[in-house]
């Protein structure tokens, strides 16, 4: 049984057929009453099955289950339904697997640092399969709205802001769920979301109202969506914000015509958690009722949480303002999955047919994906890597260094802090009785302003050799509806560092978090940054391994990080504008004369009292080698509409470790029918290169790879002139220029 959606099926498929008649006939034997039993999804209390969620699953009038994790019952659960229900018809058993299910890998946000498709499937084939172990066959996962605001909590659990980025690993996630077929065990459905532009909501607030003009939305945000529906995801989540005026939850013309019609998926499409009941929160509908047809008729499969479904939608049909065929055209659509997923087979779950939890190998490639999610922002004098032997004593200081709850991040609802290996931990382990190591939390936690402790930690960093530093954000501080509207280190973390930079130690900083923070209070300040995000299970071994020089760090930051939060939003694929800033016209708040006149310098775009760029670049990220990139070649100057351009360059290892490099492919379109990103994302690779050597490495970019929504939001590739660039982040100023004829 194939996990392609039906719209990427061509041609007379026998297995397609039966699954479709099958489908079509059990349809046909089924009550109205069950039909929306299947549309509607209940929540269960973990651990507890209680009578009336017996009564409704043998009554057919749910079809599908979230948050139950306990096997047992959810065992039970499928027997009821296969054995005492009228149809026999299996559940759905929904949990949200973000980044790991008992082995939990960094957070999004930190997975898409790596820019490693394979590492990033890997992460989900290994979060399925423990999640399969324990009854879950559906998981609401991979998000991939683009978070380009840093003061949105849920941006933890984005691929960044970078729609081709996004898109990749978001395809790669895909796979890594659901394999080549869902039925196959160990797979689970997975599910995009959120359907669509929730990563641009007002002021970064989690829920807020969300307002991006079509050409923006087509060439942005559903980008990852097309991929994803290529990819055969098996299932999309609408979102919960409203999207210029009408909720995504009951926006026919947003899920028929741009989802289903346009993109062409044609399997079940899930509201979020009580999101149609809200409609009449937004003020869209008067009533649960109104909420219950708006989402009906704009085709909204299931409902989840809620209940205005099983409680109004038979008296919609019965007054006519539903028709029955298309409740039997969505009811078709969750059957389909239940039949792609081998449910009618085989429902139950056998714990010991699949690998131990949180097992070695589990743990291996958890460490492997934290080691190249770690992202090396500073590395002043080479204060890293550290050498053991040339030291005597380390100050480990911080709240965050010994707290295996905190590293796992935020949206962890199955992972135990007990199977985490701490930073100190690892430390320890890794110095052995060669390095004496003088630990003090000093702080409760990252919001703490208490500075009792400041005392003990100036004495510890004082007599030590040097310091390490392990502050940042709690994981109750990111992932949903913890937003912030300062994004400095909370509490007393500024002070901290601050205070232990008067005893002119070396200081290695290494920040746990879920979203870029503004850093350029304490920068200057420390001698090394590691920006680690929130690492998981395995967060300890791996960054240890970075800092003593076992490993190099090689992830590269997929958002941009601002200097503050005045200038958010700030990506690096913004337009030119007519009045672009330069280095050449800016002129610092504080340099300004005295009765300046108005138009005494620059008349550009940018702020008086901040740079206009960002404190780090999309893209960027050190290792402990330097890299250089030239001799930028295309196999031809000029293409036509349709073919395709080979451009290659020279990468070179300057430095005397074996290292990894994210190679970086970025393009300008210098005019369009619509104005176009001053850069844009078109490819990346990731190159082992032995120190003190050179290779040459090799994109393929097709005139295809160049077409956007024009102002009429025609979908094409324009003739014209294009920069292409080679580098290792989006500043790269190694530039060729080519044309579509």
């Amino acid at each position: 049984m194939s996990s392609m959606s039906n719209s990427q099926v061509k041609g007379n498929n026998p297995i397609l057929e039966k699954q479709q008649t099958f489908v079509s006939d059990l349809i046909a034997k089924m009550t109205l009453e069950e039909k929306i039993g299947q549309m509607s999804q209940q929540s269960s209390s973990e651990g507890s099955l209680p009578e009336h969620l017996k009564e409704a699953i043998r009554s057919g009038l749910t079809g599908s289950i979230i948050n139950q994790v306990n096997l047992e019952i959810i065992n039970e659960m499928q027997r009821i339904a296969v054995e005492e229900s009228r149809l026999k018809i299996p559940l759905l058993m929904g949990r949200d697997v973000i980044h790991g299910f008992k082995t939990i890998f960094p957070i999004p946000l930190g997975q898409a640092s790596s820019w490693s498709e394979e590492l990033v499937s890997s992460a989900a084939r290994i979060s399925a399969l423990e999640a399969s172990s324990c009854g879950i066959n559906w998981t609401f996962a991979p998000m991939m709205d683009i978070g380009r605001d840093p003061r949105w909590g849920r941006i933890a659990e984005t691929l960044g802001e970078d729609p081709y980025l996004c898109a990749v690993l978001a395809a790669s996630m895909i796979k890594g769920f659901q394999g080549e077929q869902l039925a196959t065990p160990g797979n689970i459905a997975a599910c995009a979301k959120h359907f669509v532009g929730y990563g641009a909501s007002e002021s970064g607030r989690d829920y807020a109202s969300v307002n991006i003009p079509e050409n923006e939305l087509r060439n942005v945000h559903l980008t990852p969506f097309k991929v994803a529906v290529e990819a055969g995801v098996a299932t999309v989540m609408a979102s919960f914000s409203d999207i210029n005026g009408v909720p995504a939850s009951g926006n026919e013309w947003l899920m028929k015509q741009v989802l289903r019609k346009e993109i062409g998926f044609n399997d079940l499409l899930v509201s979020d958690f009580d999101a149609i009941r809200q409609l009449t929160v937004h003020g869209f509908t008067a009533n649960d009722k109104e909420a219950a047809y708006q989402s009906s008729n704009a085709g909204i499969d299931m409902e989840m949480a809620s209940t205005t479904y099983k409680e109004h939608l038979k008296d919609l049909i019965d007054e006519g303002k539903i028709k029955l065929c298309e409740i039997d055209r969505m009811v078709s659509r969750i059957i389909k999955l239940k039949v792609k997923l081998g449910l009618f087979e085989d429902p139950y779950t056998n714990p010991t047919s699949f690998p131990s939890l949180v097992n070695q190998s589990n743990l291996l490639a958890a460490k492997e994906l934290a080691l190249q999610s770690c992202v090396l922002l500073k590395n002043y004098d080479e204060a890293l890597p550290l050498n053991k032997s040339k030291l005597n004593s380390i100050a480990v200081i911080g709240p965050l260094a010994n707290d295996g709850y905190e590293q796992l991040g935020t949206w962890v609802f199955d992972g135990e802090e007990k199977h985490s290996v701490t930073c100190l931990q690892a430390i320890k382990e890794f110095v052995g009785d060669t390095v004496k190591i003088n630990y003090c939390k000093t702080l409760e936690n990252t919001r703490s302003n208490n500075q009792d402790q400041f005392t003990q930690a100036i004495e510890t960093a004082a007599s030590s050799d040097c310091v390490l530093m392990f502050l940042g954000e709690e994981s109750i501080l990111s992932g949903e509806a913890h937003c912030r509207s300062n994004i400095d280190l909370p509490g007393s973390q500024q002070q901290l560092i601050h205070a232990i930079a008067e005893t002119g130690k070396k200081i290695i900083l290494v920040v746990m978090a879920g979203r870029p923070l503004t850093l350029g209070n304490i920068l200057l300040k420390v001698d090394a940054l590691l920006y680690a995000w929130h690492p998981g299970t395995m967060g300890g071994p791996a960054i240890t391994d970075l800092l003593f020089g076992v490993k190099s760090p090689s992830g590269k930051l997929p958002v941009s990080f601002p200097r503050n939060v005045g200038q958010i939003p700030l990506y690096y694929s913004q337009k030119n504008g007519g009045r672009p800033a330069s280095e050449e016209t800016f002129v610092s708040i504080d340099a300004i004369k005295s009765r300046a006149k108005q138009t005494s310098f620059g008349m550009t775009s940018t702020h008086l009292d901040t740079h206009f760029s960002p404190q780090f670049h999309f893209g960027f990220g050190l290792s402990y080698n330097q890299f250089s990139y030239k001799n930028i070649r295309l196999d031809r100057d000029e293409i036509k509409l349709g073919e395709v351009l080979i451009i290659t360059a020279e990468l070179i290892n300057l430095g005397k470790y074996d290292c990894e490099e994210v190679a970086q492919l970025y393009i300008r379109d210098l005019v369009g029918n619509v104005t176009r990103p001053v850069k844009e994302l078109k490819g990346f690779q990731r190159v082992s290169l032995p120190a003190g050597t050179c290779k040459k490495i090799s994109f393929k970019l097709s005139s295809n790879d160049l077409a956007f929504y024009d102002r009429n939001m025609t979908f094409r590739a324009e003739s014209g002139e294009f920069y292409v660039w080679i580098g290792g982040s989006s500043e790269t100023k190694l530039k060729a220029r080519f044309k579509i004829l």
